[in-house]
């Protein structure tokens, strides 16, 4: 292996750029069986929204001379994968995608009661390295994923490859609450009663603390704009759902 003397976060953390994968994927490993019951203790169930608020932005087709192929990335419990098939109606093909073999082995194992199981495929790949041809993708979503990839750059890059032309890539990921009062708030609950609720519920707080660093590290709804943007993507916008905390990010392949 090369070694490399850079440097990226892991939380407030500074590692190397070539452990923080191994990192984050222990994160995942550990909550991977609670990942979704997590998320709406934590939002109040208001992420099934924002995901929903996703979807009908991506606005999948429901009939075509081919079938409608979409790469989800770091959507291993297939919430993303499932929502977009049930858009379709069946239509789409998705390829839930995911570096880490836990997330994907629940998302495999719920994908056997979805209304169209045989839609969907499950395979595990790096966001930075993508096994997937040039061009054979109609559109990439990636929800609450790509702030945990170590160069988010390069896996833009690599959305942008893998997506043919008038493609889109729709990415979902929380931001900086950036309303008076409530970005107190918010800090408060983050702080206090995020990582508690992580032990109670799933055993151990350590992942659930860096969840609440990730974010807070997570370049700005402007700055990421630009990083898309850069990846080759254009009329790339960003609208921001409840206060902006979490933010949807738009952009196409023209």
């Amino acid at each position: 292996m090369t070694e490399t003397s850079e440097t990226t976060h892991f939380g407030e953390k500074t590692v190397p750029l070539n452990e923080k994968q191994g990192l984050v994927n222990k994160v995942f490993h550990d909550v991977a069986d609670r990942y979704d019951l997590m998320n709406d203790l934590m939002s109040g169930g208001v992420h099934r929204l924002w995901k929903d608020a996703m979807v009908s932005e991506l606005a999948p087709p429901r009939a075509g001379a081919r079938p409608y192929r979409v790469l989800d990335m770091a959507g291993g419990t297939g919430d993303i994968g499932e929502r977009i098939l049930a858009k379709s109606f069946g239509y789409a093909e998705v390829v839930v995608s995911d570096i880490n073999s836990d997330m994907l082995r629940v998302g495999a194992d719920r994908a056997k009661s979805w209304r169209y199981p045989g839609q969907v495929s499950f395979v595990e790949a790096n966001a930075e390295e993508l096994p997937f041809e040039d061009a054979s993708f109609d559109a990439y979503t990636i929800a609450f994923g790509i702030r945990n990839v170590p160069r988010i750059q390069q896996a833009l890059n690599e959305a942008h490859r893998v997506l043919k032309r008038g493609g889109r890539i729709l990415v979902l990921e929380f931001s900086q609450v950036d309303v008076p009062g409530l970005d107190a708030a918010y800090k408060l609950y983050s702080d206090r009663v995020i990582p508690p609720m992580g032990k109670l519920v799933t055993g151990d707080s350590q992942p659930y603390q860096y969840f609440i660093e990730s974010i807070r590290k997570f370049p700005d709804p402007t700055a990421f704009s630009s990083m898309v943007a850069k990846a080759g993507f254009k009329r790339v916008k960003h609208q921001s759902f409840t206060g902006n905390i979490a933010t949807l990010f738009s952009g196409w392949k023209l």
